[in-house]
């Protein structure tokens, strides 16, 4: 097909989708079933369009789990999850190590798969999907504590995920003391990446004034990137590096925050999006009802068996080191909410393209993992907030967060203007109520001799003075008009026939 043709299947696909998160959120189903549906429709099986590259998907697969990542940390709230931190971190490690574990056994002996497969089966089912928690803990009006276990629970326990899942595909794999070596390598080199650059990063937006503020969010973009592709040629976890720097940057004091994550949730939905169609176009719906049962099966050990001991593995640890306590209530919706999306997908490329997996094994573990994450999905998704009203762990009564961003004036019909006095400004000398601005408008703030405080009426403007001016949107000409006039004519310019044009 021509360029112009794939630029308006690309485009459909994307409007669609968009429109497809509405109907998703309302119905409280992830969206990422609906993602996967498209890409399965326009796959073999519908559109006809061939896709059976795994080590494309795979390489398209990781980048855009890296930008999911980087998302999830520029928009959490340190506050909210600094508390859960230990909790998770046991969850993301121990928990991570325990779930492998009783999917693998169990696995092997029911399903007769061989060892090798089984181990790689428990290591991509262990770790929960960012984006599936994301978008469905973020509605509910949980304690502030136990959402705060999740996210930061997905955003963790990635990393250690594909580091076994890399080993396990290997075609020489290390022994167990190796692979624990390695493991921990690799975490203490990605933690040292991400905590190295995000301070820096943010210390350089703070003092280089870009020209254009729309720069800002893609230089925050580009620095997580840094500590991504650092950590990476340091052969350590980019996934975690990228993950703590985004995390930092999010929660320290830079200019145009909001901006930037609003500009980080846009491309992270995107990547979504193609992450998720990709997925369903490499998908072979008519090698699926093979893998019906035993996915069917592996699922019910993950969801029954793995979680639910990764679960009380972690919280018996946590518990005796006196880091949290977390009543019965709280674990099983702990057990129940390990949702699983694009990871485990994505991570099951990687046996598949590689060359020391066997070919027909990898596929076959890859068809499970698509069955499961469908079907557990849509079994667990939807009834989320029923088990916890039904645990009693819903806070409906609750102050929820209180959202504070630098300037939400969009959303305010509202606009922010930067007025600066130039030496022959006949503006020096005039006092604020002496600007007769509209009702609609007001002088919020001066910035004088690098200085900042907020103006009286009888506050004097003088040179070199910088003003800023909140307005309404529909008198922004208005205002502008009255400064451009007052500059040129002073205080008296109406009198002068001066309008500001």
């Amino acid at each position: 097909m021509e360029l112009h043709v794939w630029l308006l299947l690309g485009a459909g696909v994307v409007i669609a989708a968009i429109v497809a998160v509405r109907v998703a959120h309302r119905s409280g189903l992830p969206s990422l079933l609906i993602f996967l549906g498209f890409g399965v429709l326009i796959g073999e099986s519908g559109l006809g369009l061939q896709f059976e590259d795994p080590q494309l998907a795979q390489q398209i697969g990781l980048i855009a789990l890296a930008i999911i990542l980087a998302e999830g940390g520029l928009t959490t709230t340190w506050s909210h999850v600094k508390g859960s931190i230990p909790t998770a971190l046991v969850l993301a490690t121990v928990g991570v190590g325990v779930s492998i574990a009783a999917v693998a056994i169990p696995v092997h002996l029911l399903l007769g798969m061989d060892v090798r497969t089984s181990l790689l089966l428990g290591a991509v089912l262990a770790s929960t999907d960012a984006a599936a928690v994301f978008s469905v803990l973020r509605r509910l009006p949980l304690p502030s504590r136990l959402s705060g276990i999740l996210e930061a629970e997905s955003g963790l326990n990635d990393a250690p995920t594909v580091i076994a899942v890399m080993l396990l595909s290997a075609s020489a794999s290390p022994s167990l003391g190796g692979a624990l070596f390695q493991v921990l390598f690799e975490l203490v080199v990605g933690t040292a990446v991400g905590l190295a650059v995000a301070p820096l990063g943010a210390y350089a937006l703070r003092r280089i004034a870009l020209p254009i503020s729309g720069l800002y969010p893609i230089a925050v973009l580009a620095l997580a990137f840094v500590a991504y592709a650092g950590a990476v040629l340091l052969h350590g976890s980019g996934f975690l590096a990228i993950y703590l720097a985004s995390l930092v940057m999010g929660n320290s004091r830079m200019p145009h925050r909001a901006a930037s994550r609003g500009f980080a949730e846009g491309v992270a939905w995107l990547a979504q999006i193609g992450l998720f169609v990709m997925l369903g176009m490499l998908a072979s719906p008519s090698e699926m009802p093979t893998a019906i049962v035993p996915g069917l099966v592996a699922g019910l050990i993950l969801v029954a068996v793995a979680r639910p001991l990764s679960i009380i593995a972690s919280t018996l640890l946590v518990r005796l080191a006196r880091i949290d306590r977390l009543n019965w209530r709280e674990q099983a919706f702990l057990s129940w909410a390990g949702l699983r999306g694009a990871v485990p997908i994505v991570l099951a490329t990687i046996p598949w393209a590689a060359t020391s997996v066997d070919d027909g094994a990898a596929k076959f573990v890859f068809n499970e993992v698509f069955v499961i994450v469908v079907v557990y999905t849509l079994l667990q998704g939807p009834t989320l907030p029923f088990v916890a009203k039904k645990l009693g762990l819903t806070t409906p009564d609750e102050a929820r967060d209180l959202e504070v961003e630098s300037a939400p004036l969009e959303e305010l019909n509202a606009d922010l203007l930067q007025v600066r006095v130039p030496p022959t400004s006949k503006l020096h000398g005039v006092e604020i109520f002496e600007l007769r601005l509209p009702t609609d408008a007001q002088v919020t703030l001066i910035v004088r001799d690098g200085r900042t405080f907020v103006p009286a009426d009888s506050t004097r403007i003088r040179i070199d003075d910088q003003l800023l001016i909140v307005t309404a949107a529909a008198c922004r000409d208005t205002v502008e008009r009255r400064m451009r006039a007052i500059s040129r004519k002073g205080k008296l310019a109406g009198w002068f026939g001066e309008i500001g044009n």
